[in-house]
C-alpha cells in the first residue's frame, strides 16, 4: 500500500475575516474531496485571515496512479500553484 501526501500553502486575499475565509477554504476542501476522492484538511495557519495550509492525502496501490491525482490537484485542473509541496511515500506489507 502507498500514500501520497501534498501541502498546499495558499494566500486567500479577498478575506477579511475569519468566517470568509472559512467558507472560501470549506468550498475548497470540499472540491477537492469531490473531484478526486482524496482526504483533505486545513492544516496550518487556521487563525490568519488571507492564509492558509491544506494537506491533501491519498492512498492506494500504485504509485502511478497517485501521481497521476497528486499532479492533477497541484496545477492541471485548475488547482492553484503552491509555494512548496512534499511528498511522502510508504509502503506496508
Amino acid at each position: 500500500m502507498l500514500a501520497a501526501l501534498c501541502r498546499f500553502d495558499l494566500r486567500i486575499p479577498g478575506c477579511g475575516s475569519l468566517k470568509e475565509k472559512r467558507h472560501v477554504v470549506k468550498s475548497l476542501t470540499a472540491s477537492l474531496r469531490g473531484r478526486f476522492n482524496v482526504a483533505v484538511a486545513e492544516v496550518d495557519h487556521q487563525d490568519l485571515w488571507q492564509r492558509t495550509a491544506i494537506a491533501v492525502a491519498a492512498v492506494g496501490s500504485e504509485g502511478y496512479h497517485l501521481k497521476r491525482v497528486m499532479h492533477a490537484e497541484h496545477g492541471r485542473n485548475g488547482w492553484p500553484r503552491s509555494s512548496g509541496r512534499s511528498w511522502r511515500k510508504r509502503s506496508r506489507g
